[in-house]
């Protein structure tokens, strides 16, 4: 079975433009950001201090207009940075931000974010109808799906949290942000445990968004409040 594209977990999301992009912008004179940028990628560490910098936020913030400079998944990533509290990070933690600006960027088709894989051939408007999906599936799809489940969830509950609250309290719809968060929760860790997350690279980053699921929802909320509220951020079609 091929790796999902949602199974990212590391900066090689990042495209040799957006590695160019950090060092063209980088505060010190007289750097070579194309050869810079084929060497940074052997330096994890390296990349994700840059991507905390302030200097790329600024870079990247100032340019929203223009923000096809850089990939969708860059441009998340810094933004997720930047709208969770600041400090040192453990892996887990750098794993998770750069799993969920990967499916972000994925996000931006929303084609995408209604299928389970990319060339899924049903689509889902509703959770529930995911649910009921899982329940039927083999060993193999049911990963896929719990994991969609999952991050279906976060970004429901996250980026579209305004409009979950909308429906709930003037359309008396009855499904809330604590639901979502509640199904996410439950789904990653499903996900989890199964043998395909540990084949895939994703099993500890699952865990991660599991145990800390309202940690990384309220980052994206933020984020969606702060940055993606008008015409000329980077659009979230889904949103």
């Amino acid at each position: 079975m091929q790796a999902p594209d949602f199974a990212q977990v590391s900066a090689q999301a990042l495209t040799p433009r957006d590695l160019v992009f950090l060092f063209e912008h980088f505060p010190v004179p007289g750097i070579d950001a194309v050869e810079a940028a084929q060497r940074v990628i052997e330096r994890p560490s390296t990349l994700d201090s840059m991507l905390e910098a302030d200097y790329v936020f600024d870079a990247i913030h100032d340019r929203q207009t223009l923000w096809l400079e850089v990939s969708p998944q860059l441009f998340f990533n810094v933004m997720l940075r930047h709208c969770l509290p600041s400090g040192p990070r453990e892996s887990g933690e750098r794993q998770a931000i750069h799993y969920l600006a990967n499916l972000l960027g994925l996000f931006t088709h929303a084609e995408r974010l209604y299928r389970v894989t990319r060339n899924d051939a049903d689509a889902y408007q509703y959770l529930v109808d995911l649910v009921a999906a899982a329940s039927q599936a083999g060993p193999e799809r049911g990963f896929l799906v719990h994991s969609h489940i999952g991050n279906f969830a976060m970004f429901t509950a996250g980026i579209r949290a305004e409009w979950v609250e909308h429906r709930h309290r003037y359309k008396r719809r009855p499904v809330t942000v604590e639901y979502y968060c509640k199904m996410g929760c439950s789904y990653y860790f499903r996900a989890s445990r199964h043998p395909l997350a540990s084949e895939f690279g994703v099993q500890q980053v699952f865990r991660e968004l599991a145990e800390r699921f309202g940690y990384y929802r309220d980052g994206l909320a933020n984020m969606a409040r702060t940055y993606l509220g008008h015409s000329q951020s980077p659009a979230i079609s889904g949103v």
